[in-house]
């Protein structure tokens, strides 16, 4: 049963055009990245872009390989947050939006197998954007002729944003749940934006470490200096979360009725 349902969710992302808007929205990130870099290489031209060659000066930023490597790491964690809850939106709620729910739920599959489908659906999906949002990165670093390149800088880049990334990833079930609760797009979207919010308040109090949402920003210094590792307590908290989440999402596709 969940071979077909996992089959059926890949043949409907197949045909979907969504995958490649995320694609895109996620790979503006390098770019931008390597426009501030050039910005900051090219100080005279960074005062006649006016506004924005001062944003990338009074930012601290550095054209070398550790700022550049520092910088992805923060789009795909923080960044990630938002366009991997809107992948589980979507996953989740386009049953609602396209009004196929209730020919879902009547399908001969036990409902935990469906919902399972589809976070391992979304988690390909991140997967892979990941992946391909990370060689651009490297392309584009390479092609700037940054100083202070080595593979093993590299390598670092790459572990802690897959870290940051894997991280996102065991947040979403509760997106996934307000999706099913809330039967469309707007409300886990909501909540996405107020989590990373919240997140960020947090993340500036002795508190960040216990709050899911302020754990990505803790971890590559969003709210501070970047920290050499999480507490152990940081992992428990986001496992509690992932497993809530998870729950919480297949009871509310079980046991709900549906009322389309």
């Amino acid at each position: 049963m969940f071979s077909a349902a996992l089959a059926c969710e890949f043949l409907k992302l197949r045909r979907s055009k969504v995958t490649w808007g995320t694609l895109g929205v996620l790979s503006i990130g390098p770019l931008a990245l390597a426009l501030f870099m050039w910005i900051v290489r090219s100080p005279g031209r960074a005062k006649q872009l006016g506004l924005l060659g001062t944003k990338a000066n009074l930012s601290g930023l550095s054209a070398t390989w550790p700022a550049y490597a520092s910088a992805v790491t923060l789009v795909v964690g923080m960044g990630g947050m938002l366009v991997l809850s809107f992948i589980v939106a979507y996953v989740f709620g386009r049953e609602y939006a396209e009004g196929t729910e209730k020919n879902l739920l009547a399908l001969p599959v036990a409902r935990h197998w469906i919902v399972l489908a589809k976070f391992v659906v979304a988690a390909v999906w991140w997967v892979v954007l990941v992946l391909a949002v990370l060689a651009e990165a490297l392309v584009v670093g390479l092609l700037l002729g940054l100083p202070g390149f080595s593979a093993g800088l590299a390598a670092g880049m790459v572990g802690n944003a897959l870290l940051a990334a894997g991280i996102a990833f065991l947040l979403v079930p509760v997106v996934a749940w307000i999706t099913t609760l809330g039967r469309g797009y707007l409300p886990p979207l909501a909540f996405a934006l107020v989590a990373l919010a919240l997140g960020n308040v947090f993340g500036k109090t002795g508190w960040a470490e216990w709050f899911p949402w302020s754990i990505i920003p803790l971890l590559i210094g969003a709210v501070g200096q970047p920290v050499s590792g999480l507490p152990a307590g940081s992992y428990v908290v986001l496992a509690a979360t992932f497993v809530a989440g998870v729950a919480a999402t297949i009871a509310q596709v079980r046991w709900a009725d549906n009322t389309q």
